[in-house]
């Protein structure tokens, strides 16, 4: 299978979930995450410690591609409409994260717009960054997502202060040096089983 994922805008948890769906990939079948984004947070995150996974440049994803059975594609932020339309043709699912903000959604309409335009459905969106109860910033917009009858994954993830823990550290969030690590590792595993169902 290969997943890309993919955002018209930076700070929505990108390279956090390519990392995390490719960690929960590699637990079924050998997984390689290409890193397409020209920061290159993918690669920095595993030189900082040690992921479960091979990643590699995206120069380099011919050479190793055909070695692994699942693909994770972190791309950059803010594809153009062309861009789009290669990432859309080239995979199998594109994950599109946002946080449920005004601006990020606004961003992701723009985003599922261009991809009607290019007439495909192989996308499902991704609510990442959640904050805690009492704040209802993420029933509010999983409801509004819905009601739009777009395509929403059941699972959300949380913002936890372990996902940053786990960058630093340079392991999955499952890793990491945090009590609630393990919280934000379910919400990746249900992420993962809703795509492998």
């Amino acid at each position: 299978m290969i997943i890309t994922v993919a955002s018209f805008k930076g700070g929505v948890g990108k390279t956090t979930t390519a990392v995390h769906l490719a960690t929960y990939m590699n637990e079924l079948a050998p997984t390689l995450l290409i890193d397409g984004d020209p920061n290159r947070s993918a690669s920095g995150w595993t030189k900082r410690g040690s992921l479960p996974f091979k990643v590699v440049d995206e120069r380099q994803a011919a050479r190793f591609a055909r070695d692994y059975t699942h693909i994770v594609i972190d791309t950059q932020a803010r594809p153009s409409q062309e861009d789009l339309q290669a990432l859309v043709e080239g995979c199998d699912l594109l994950v599109i994260p946002t946080t449920p903000d005004a601006l990020a959604l606004d961003a992701l309409i723009l985003t599922v717009d261009t991809l009607k335009s290019l007439k495909t459905d192989r996308f499902r969106i991704l609510l990442t960054m959640i904050p805690p109860k009492p704040s209802r910033d993420g029933d509010d917009a999983a409801a509004y997502l819905e009601e739009a009858k777009l395509p929403v994954f059941k699972g959300r993830i949380r913002r936890l202060i372990a996902f940053q823990k786990a960058a630093l550290a340079g392991v999955p969030v499952n890793s990491a040096p945090d009590p609630r690590a393990l919280l934000g590792w379910e919400d990746y595993v249900n992420v993962g089983k809703e795509i492998t169902a």
